[in-house]
């Protein structure tokens, strides 16, 4: 191979984010707060955590790290244990201090704490309950996107249930558990079952982006241990889009 043909080939696969976030006009609700924890409502089309471009500044950490003027105080130790994609909604937990907010993480890499969602998919998926477990892997050629791969994929599995169909145009309200954590995991199992999340500009069809003006995710539900006083802790948001 020549020095032409190896340089071209670097170049196909250099990745490039040139993505720069509009400014998200909602704004973090707090759910639940307590000394050690906070559970809140992460809106649709902010970042969880800043981005390396300079002008995604804006995220979930930087506004609970600095406070939400007139909204919501400053937590200078809030600590993220996981994210929310950029288009998704719904509930988070935060550590307010270190040992929480450690404690929380070992949690999440232990795969102890369920997390479920409500997500609204174009078509009527025909079983009422079912699982999907399409093997994910990273697209190199697509960033950021993920690709269903059989060879270099990780297993993945997505359980779900249709909570109501919906006519004009043809919908499903559907509740996910995933039971692994692979990026754009439902996002993608949705496309793979040939029904799209509403709103999703990666894996859609050709109307199914068109059919709602953000990404029809959001997290709902989560099962966890409180971090310092080690009992159940259920937290639960409402979903936005589910009427």
């Amino acid at each position: 191979m020549s020095r032409a043909d190896t340089e071209n080939q670097n170049q196909a696969h250099t990745i490039v984010d040139n993505f720069v976030a509009p400014v998200c006009e909602g704004f973090i609700e707090i759910l639940y707060q307590d000394d050690d924890i906070l559970l809140i409502n992460k809106p649709s089309g902010l970042f969880s955590l800043s981005g390396k471009n300079p002008l995604n500044w804006d995220s979930v950490h930087y506004r609970l790290v600095n406070g939400q003027e007139g909204k919501t105080p400053a937590f200078p130790e809030a600590m993220l244990p996981h994210r929310l994609d950029f288009g998704t909604s719904g509930i988070m937990v935060v550590g307010l201090h270190a040992s929480a907010g450690q404690h929380l993480n070992k949690q999440f890499q232990a795969r102890t704490i369920q997390k479920r969602y409500i997500a609204m998919l174009e078509g009527w998926v025909a079983d009422d309950h079912g699982q999907v477990t399409a093997p994910i892997a990273k697209d190199k050629v697509l960033f950021p996107c993920v690709k269903i791969c059989p060879i270099t994929g990780k297993a993945s599995t997505s359980e779900y249930s249709v909570l109501q169909r919906f006519e004009h145009p043809r919908r499903s309200l559907v509740q996910y558990t995933p039971l692994t954590g692979r990026t754009h995991q439902l996002r993608i199992h949705s496309q793979y079952m040939g029904h799209p999340i509403l709103g999703c500009d990666l894996y859609n069809s050709e109307s199914s982006e068109q059919l709602a003006d953000r990404l029809q995710l959001h997290a709902s539900d989560l099962f966890f241990e409180h971090p310092i006083r080690h009992e159940p802790f259920h937290g639960e948001c409402p979903c936005p889009f589910s009427v």
